[in-house]
């Protein structure tokens, strides 16, 4: 049974940082890709990073909103995907999902992954 396990969420003011983790168990994650989601309240579910590592590359996609700002990484051996989060901003106050098991190789919607976290809150202040 595959599980993903978000950590991390919180309430951190303008300009912050946050990291959060997804501890994937179940199944080996190190050679699929891996996501981040986040939906704000009356919104849909939106796209924000997405790793996936393949013959010794590294593929990353990052969401515009977050380019510059957001940084996705992974650690194989602990079957564990991060998103550090620098210079937050109110407008990425969501509930943040971690994703896997993507169904194309570069996946950036989210009917596109098979297995999901159950969230984690990131509350930014102004």
């Amino acid at each position: 049974q595959v599980q993903l396990v978000e950590s991390g969420g919180g309430l951190v003011q303008t300009g912050g940082s946050l990291r959060l983790s997804c501890a994937a168990s179940g199944r080996t994650f190190s050679s699929d890709g891996m996501g981040w989601f986040r939906q704000a309240p009356g919104k849909e579910r939106e796209f924000v990073a997405t790793i996936r590592w393949s013959v010794g590359r590294i593929n990353i996609n990052y969401a515009d909103s977050v380019k510059g700002r957001f940084t996705i990484s992974r650690d194989n051996a602990k079957n564990t995907v991060y998103l550090q989060m620098n210079s937050l901003k109110p407008e990425d106050t969501a509930v943040y999902y971690c994703a896997a098991g993507p169904t194309v190789y570069t996946a950036t919607y989210a009917s596109q992954y098979t297995y999901w976290g159950q969230g984690t809150q990131v509350t930014v202040s102004s």
